[in-house]
């Protein structure tokens, strides 16, 4: 398979180099390396490659004012957009881009303004990957398998050719796409632009069935949502009526035009033959974070912190924005000589509040780690006790990771907070020294104070995620009564509010056996269910720092 896959890798570049800008490009995932380097060295030579970094600004994408020749020359100068020279661009750490960078691009690229994008895909994690809105407009996903094969060699450039006609190879493709839970049709348009590639790099100016399974391999397999399944029948089918016979009038058609189109059945096996590894689990893993809200840090938001500089806007001077003064030049440079005209005798620039620019930064989101642990019963101060523990050795780390933690018990008949958030590793330790424990279990007042604590977080711009430590066992209602069927169904109630306000969350079952009920609540949650019996703190902090990213 990684032989193959290896192969697929340089045919798919071979038909970029034949239509780039038709095809639009590629995503290749794969992280530095001698590997990667061939691979780039089988880029189309044809066009110009040129490198385009994730944080480039818009300036330098769509060209502007060159403030430099313009005070050198006493004259507006207009530089270049990155596009106005024909290249390809390669973007490397493309899973870097901003979705307001991969929105610009995909803008031009549906202006048939550039020549091409290969975007270099490094993420480590499944979900760190090219923003969705620029792959969709690649054609080919390259991501070989394995140990390159030794005598991996560049495929030789396709001969000059007419352009290639196409019959129904539009309707069977884009079937073929929707037999795979492909809903755009890009994704057909891109298959039958590669079906058509293959056929002009062969030298021939019809489709055949080659070029057809080729390109449906090549396109289709990374896009797809659902996997087919094979039809069965209990009784066999009865056999099909003989076809009549054609017209005389189509014996005399030229046949070097006509196309064979492949059985549909073929089509699908070849598709299948090349999906990804796995894709059963990302499917149910990209389902899972369109639900809940993501768990990782540095997510974009109102945030807490300043991240990057974006682009400056117009703006009033207050004293609470900083001014970008080289877009206010830039933005008063064109008008000087009208100026000048009205006001000959000014020495130097002549600058209106309307030329003032404002410096913008991206907001960051700082994390919080809301513990929501179950202090009730005899087994109460051994879990606060490890819950204590796993929240001083994530704090030993949150200076690097900018991680604030803190602390809900619930007992008795509610709960509290019994560590309000903080990334002070002292102040947790003189908090937690003693800890109470012991009565009912009222779960769904914890989840109702972990929520609580999670809204006022997010409005101040964190990232809440609650880590529910608990056998499972509610008896207490959300009201303080005695009454398990009802406080089981008030923890649900809650479970559901919490998922519908986004707050993601991570269920550890502290049970001997893990709890059917607390497992359902976890379905609720749609938060990761873990069974942790006997888990120390070490054991605790290992599972959190796995599941979350921490």
């Amino acid at each position: 398979m990684s032989t193959e896959s290896w192969h697929m890798a340089a045919l798919a570049l071979q038909l970029l180099a034949v239509d780039p800008a038709g095809l639009g490009g590629a995503v290749i995932r794969m992280r530095a390396g001698p590997d990667r380097e061939s691979v780039l060295a089988r880029l189309p030579t044809t066009t110009p490659l040129r490198k385009m970094p994730p944080s480039i600004s818009d300036e330098q994408l769509f060209g502007g004012i060159d403030l430099s020749a313009t005070l050198a020359t006493s004259r507006v100068v207009h530089g270049k957009g990155f596009f106005e020279t024909s290249c390809i661009a390669v973007i490397p750490m493309a899973e870097r881009c901003t979705a307001t960078l991969a929105a610009k691009l995909s803008s031009l690229m549906d202006q048939s303004l550039t020549a091409g994008i290969v975007a270099l895909d490094e993420g480590a994690e499944p979900d760190e990957a090219v923003p969705a809105t620029l792959a969709e407009r690649l054609a080919f996903h390259i991501e070989p398998g394995g140990r390159r094969p030794d005598n991996w060699t560049k495929i030789p450039a396709a001969p000059d050719s007419p352009d290639v006609s196409v019959a129904d190879a539009t309707i069977q493709l884009t079937v073929l796409a929707s037999t795979f839970g492909i809903g755009s049709l890009r994704a057909p348009t891109l298959a039958l632009r590669a079906a058509k590639a293959h056929a002009r790099y062969t030298g021939r100016s019809n489709l055949t069935e080659a070029d057809i399974e080729i390109a449906a391999a090549l396109v289709f397999p990374h896009r797809a949502t659902i996997i087919p399944q094979e039809e069965t029948a209990s009784d066999p089918l009865p056999p099909a009526p003989p076809e009549p016979d054609a017209p005389d009038e189509a014996d005399g058609q030229d046949k070097s035009t006509d196309m064979t189109l492949p059985d549909g059945d073929m089509l699908i096996a070849a598709v299948k033959a090349l999906l990804p590894p796995g894709l059963l689990d990302q499917l149910v893993s990209t389902r899972t974070s369109r639900v809940s809200s993501g768990a990782g840090a540095g997510r974009t938001r109102t945030g807490n912190r300043r991240g990057r500089p974006l682009p400056s806007r117009p703006g009033r001077l207050d004293g609470t924005a900083r001014i970008d003064l080289v877009a206010t030049l830039r933005a008063a440079a064109p008008w000087q000589p009208i100026r000048r005209k009205h006001q000959p005798d000014r020495p130097g620039l002549l600058i209106r509040p309307s030329d003032i620019r404002l410096k913008r930064y991206a907001e960051q989101s700082d994390r919080l780690l809301i513990f929501c642990v179950d202090a009730s019963g005899s087994a109460a101060m051994a879990r606060l006790g490890e819950a204590k523990g796993a929240i001083e050795l994530l704090l030993a780390d949150a200076y690097a990771n900018r991680d604030h933690v803190a602390l809900i018990a619930f007992r008795g008949t509610g709960a509290e907070i019994l560590l309000p958030p903080t990334r002070s590793l002292v102040q947790t330790k003189r908090r937690l020294s003693a800890l109470p424990g012991g009565g009912g279990t009222p779960l769904a007042a914890g989840l109702h104070c972990a929520m609580g604590l999670a809204e006022k977080a997010t409005g101040r711009g964190l990232t809440p995620t609650i880590i529910l430590i608990t056998d499972g066992r509610a008896n207490i209602t959300l009201d303080g009564n005695a009454n398990r069927s009802q406080a089981a169904s008030d923890a649900q109630q809650m479970a559901g509010a919490l998922r519908a306000s986004g707050i993601s969350s991570l269920v550890l079952d502290m049970s001997n056996r893990p709890q059917p009920a607390l497992q359902a609540l976890g379905k609720i949650l749609n938060a990761t269910y873990v069974p942790l019996p006997r888990a120390n703190a070490e054991r605790l902090t290992d599972v959190v720092t796995a599941v979350l990213g921490v």
